[in-house]
């Protein structure tokens, strides 16, 4: 844990610096073992969390192809990238429980976002804002190359797969998407268990995430590969996947903020 870390409400006029430190290519496979570690010593809540957000994916998935809005579901798949962020608040909630040597409950998974409320909403509304970019991007292109007739879901694929259209709105798309995609991870990949290990504002949560990756960009680069892989495999097993993969990448992401995240609060001096 940070040992300058203040818990209590800091006053506006405190100084607040965030630095950060240097880590290596072998730091990723550090955290996911710490994340394993961790869903390890809390199986009970851990695998709860993650079975919550698949009976939600398959929620969604299902609603998709009674209201036929199935050609919705690649992009929001993807789109999940932007929002896994805050997916993992209630992972961040348990390993915090399991470094205070407390057993972790399920009020430590769903209400972990409690203590800083207002912050977490204000980075919320910032992923939902590259999330609804990416949306909107996802149409365009769509439009662009099949046009405004929804084709049905085996022709569709096909499509995609098997023609100069198809295959070149993946590759737009992936690029575009990807592009999005480490945005997002550049200003969220620490920032949001930050703020909930610090009095801290959502502004101040992104600057620690930006340092982060720019002063350790080899290793984070690894580390948002590493994170988007996980997903898409949990993805191709149906969402079943993913009740362990959420948790863990979540816990590894705990690990992942205090091997680089430093808090400093210091008082104004006194005149």
């Amino acid at each position: 844990m940070n040992a300058a870390a203040t818990k209590g409400p800091k006053p506006s006029d405190y100084h607040v610096k965030i630095s950060i430190n240097p880590v290596g290519l072998d730091r990723p496979r550090a955290w996911l073992v710490a994340g394993f570690q961790d869903f390890r010593d809390a199986t009970a809540v851990s695998l709860a969390y993650g079975v919550f957000w698949v009976g939600l994916s398959l929620a969604i998935t299902l609603g998709a192809f009674t209201l036929d809005l199935w050609h919705w579901l690649l992009p929001l798949v993807a789109g999940f990238m932007f929002l896994g962020p805050l997916v993992a608040v209630g992972a961040y909630g348990i390993s915090r429980a399991l470094e205070e040597h407390r057993t972790p409950t399920m009020g430590d998974a769903f209400g972990a976002w409690r203590a800083h409320t207002g912050q977490l909403a204000m980075m919320g509304l910032m992923m939902m804002i590259f999330f609804l970019a990416w949306i909107r991007l996802a149409t365009l292109l769509f439009a662009l190359f099949f046009g405004f007739e929804v084709p049905n879901p085996d022709t569709l694929y096909i499509s995609l797969l098997t023609t100069s259209e198809g295959l070149s709105m993946l590759l737009v798309g992936t690029a575009a998407g990807a592009v999005l995609a480490f945005g997002a991870f550049s200003i969220s990949v620490v920032a949001i268990p930050t703020l909930m290990d610090q009095d801290l504002t959502f502004m101040e949560g992104i600057e620690a995430s930006l340092k982060a990756v720019a002063q350790n960009f080899r290793p984070m680069l690894l580390w948002a590969a590493i994170l988007t892989g996980s997903v898409l495999l949990g993805v191709v097993t149906f969402y079943i996947g993913l009740a362990v993969i959420l948790p863990v990448l979540g816990h590894a992401s705990w690990h992942a903020y205090e091997d680089l995240v430093n808090v400093e609060i210091t008082e104004p001096p006194t005149r």
